[in-house]
């Protein structure tokens, strides 16, 4: 066994240094955006040195993908905890859910500006990470209509366009809440409120368009 420092070993306080280089990272790319955010400034913020941060992350950009990973996976975790509590019918379900996803992308302004303000247009790499979470919220949501649908989709056809539309409900979604940070102020619950009731409105009229 390695040695013990704090209480952590080796693999641990690796760990720890990632989180926290993760964390720093958040509020300098919030802040500077991430063509304007170095590996020097990250360190110097955390404290951390470089050579630390290159035995966690190969580039800039990995951390940046990183950080990306962990917001979606905090995102999907959020998603399951409300989906679990689901009751009642799908009408009764859908806007806790959709409010859920709303406030766990725009509550924390910094969450708001690195997922949606810097994301697009930094690599091929973190693209395809960005359509993988659009994916998988899209399997979400096609989950949520098998468990409220009365008849279950089997037509291979019918599956592929019902993925499709999903995919284009959660792009919508998306866009709808980048629409709204152009202007929104962030702390007003008012603005919040409208922003939901606008994604809801949306989400109910592409269900309707499948049919339900």
């Amino acid at each position: 066994m390695g040695r013990l420092i704090r209480g952590l070993d080796a693999d641990e306080r690796r760990a720890e240094r990632r989180e926290q280089l993760l964390d720093t990272a958040l509020d300098l790319f919030a802040a500077n955006g991430y063509i304007n955010t170095t590996i020097e400034q990250i360190c110097t913020t955390a404290f951390i040195g470089t050579k630390s941060f290159y035995e966690v992350f190969e580039n800039r950009e990995s951390c940046y993908l990183a950080l990306l990973q962990r917001t979606s996976e905090r995102l999907e975790a959020d998603m399951m905890a409300v989906a679990q509590k689901g009751v009642g019918n799908e009408k009764q379900a859908v806007p806790s859910l959709i409010a859920a996803f709303a406030h766990a992308l725009v509550d924390d302004p910094r969450v708001a500006k690195v997922t949606f303000g810097i994301a697009a247009g930094i690599s091929e790499t973190v693209e395809r990470q960005r359509r993988a979470n659009r994916r998988w919220a899209a399997a979400f949501l096609e989950g949520i209509w098998d468990r409220y649908d009365e008849v279950p989709v089997r037509d291979p056809a019918d599956q592929r366009m019902r993925h499709a539309v999903a995919i284009g409900l959660v792009g919508g979604l998306f866009d709808l809440i980048s629409d709204w940070l152009l202007d929104a102020n962030l702390k007003s619950p008012t603005q919040l409120e409208a922003l939901i009731d606008d994604m809801t409105t949306f989400y109910i009229v592409v269900r309707r368009g499948l049919g339900t």
